[in-house]
């Protein structure tokens, strides 16, 4: 079977409820917890996107059993020393940054030597962000010119570090946190503000953290070597994988979606701040905290007066992967938008800044660029009638489902390669367009 679909017409107004799948970054968190966690817990609404499911298949080689269930998966821990001793492990990443970055943290410990290797795209990423910092702790780490596959043998005698994240990365951030809990003393950590979903979950987990919010950075101070105990959790509604469907339904004529049960943690929320400064109206209803996430009701309406922005760097590291999205939406408002330092784009799945500057020249939007700041002008009259072909583009799912957008809502004939990318975070993707009434080929 083809791996690519064709879209030739434009979606239909629609008046639709929908529901996403699970935050992806709190499913593989959720995963890697339970496995350090004493006893079983039970995690409902798992993203099982391959993502999702490699962390599952890796903790599995590392001797922790899970079983699936209709409606939740179990994951039984032997709390923080519990993976076996097993010789010549190699685990396989997949697409996932997160996952990666994040097991390397709960290996400083393990005494024999792990492989860790990914596939063609994540291959090509920094790991030298997190394996300096992990040796700090006495780890013995090796890689491939700073890329994988990443070689690790835990230590026996780590020592706690002060780290100094100066990226924004909450991947680095949280694998840092995971190697503090295996390690005797005080870890210190000052970190730039990104996702904290994972300090978050060690304070529900009730595990010894501290946490000194700054005006640009957190301080954290986590005690090692408490083993915590299993837990249940919920896991929410995924915001990256509703701004598809939230752009969707603002470039739709007279259309009006809600999407249940979606995570609003402000560190993930810089799409919706962004889009309000776009004259987009998004509400929020049925607001409750659960676990320390914030989490809500999302009502959309199609908007026809999209405004530019003028976009503050200091919301980039929010809505660092809806950027795409909030790009096609800039393509659509009145005057120039311009984004400022979005080096951090280029560093993900693909070269997301480069594809998508290539991206809205190709559907006659002029863009300028200078270093990692752009100025998109927008034309709210765009009207495409021509063919459209997206491929080459490492196979990265945010990419896809922004051309699935685009198609869906600009006009024009497309053909959109890769479309098994979505399966890496985004499975329920095709079956909601659907349910839309969008027409895929």
């Amino acid at each position: 079977m083809k791996n690519q679909i064709k879209i030739n017409h434009r979606i239909n107004p629609f008046n639709k409820i929908i529901d996403v799948n699970g935050d992806k970054s709190i499913s593989i968190r959720c995963v890697l917890l339970a496995s350090q966690a004493i006893g079983t817990s039970k995690i409902y609404n798992l993203l099982e996107s391959e993502d999702v499911i490699n962390a599952l298949k890796s903790i599995s080689k590392l001797g922790i059993k899970y079983k699936k269930f209709k409606r939740y998966y179990e994951i039984k821990g032997f709390g923080l020393n519990g993976f076996n001793d097993k010789k010549k492990i190699k685990l396989n990443a997949g697409n996932s940054g997160t996952f990666a970055r994040l097991i390397l943290g709960l290996l400083v410990n393990f005494k024999n030597t792990v492989t860790l290797i990914g596939d063609k795209s994540l291959s090509k990423r920094d790991f030298s962000r997190i394996t300096e910092p992990l040796k700090k702790f006495g780890a013995k780490l090796s890689s491939n010119k700073g890329r994988l596959p990443v070689k690790i043998t835990g230590s026996e005698f780590l020592r706690p570090v002060e780290y100094n994240e100066t990226r924004g990365s909450a991947q680095c951030k949280s694998a840092v946190m995971l190697a503090a809990l295996k390690t005797p003393g005080l870890t210190i950590i000052k970190a730039k503000k990104s996702r904290n979903h994972t300090e978050l979950l060690l304070k529900y987990l009730n595990i010894p953290i501290k946490i000194s919010p700054k005006y640009n950075h957190d301080y954290f101070k986590i005690k090692g070597e408490n083993n915590f105990k299993s837990f249940d959790y919920v896991v929410p509604g995924d915001i990256s994988s509703s701004s598809f469907f939230i752009i969707l339904t603002i470039l739709s004529k007279k259309s009006k979606l809600i999407i249940k049960n979606v995570n609003i943690n402000q560190t993930r929320t810089g799409i919706i701040k962004i889009l309000k400064k776009m004259n987009v109206n998004i509400i929020f209803k049925n607001k409750k905290f659960y676990k320390g996430e914030m989490i809500a009701d999302m009502i959309i309406k199609s908007t026809t007066k999209i405004k530019s922005i003028k976009c503050p760097k200091k919301m980039n590291s929010s809505a660092i992967d809806e950027f795409l999205v909030i790009f096609l939406l800039a393509s659509k408002a009145k005057g120039i938008s311009s984004f400022e330092d979005l080096g951090e784009l280029n560093k993900k799945e693909s070269p997301r800044l480069n594809i998508a500057i290539k991206f809205l020249k190709m559907i006659g939007i002029k863009v300028e660029r200078k270093n990692d700041d752009i100025r998109i002008h927008g034309n709210p009259h765009l009207n495409l009638s021509g063919n459209y072909k997206i491929k080459n583009f490492r196979k990265d799912h945010r990419i896809f489902m922004m051309s699935c957008v685009a198609a869906l809502t600009l006009g024009g004939k497309w053909e959109i390669h890769d479309k098994d990318s979505v399966y890496t975070s985004f499975p329920n993707f095709f079956k909601i367009i659907k349910q839309l009434g969008g027409k895929i080929n």
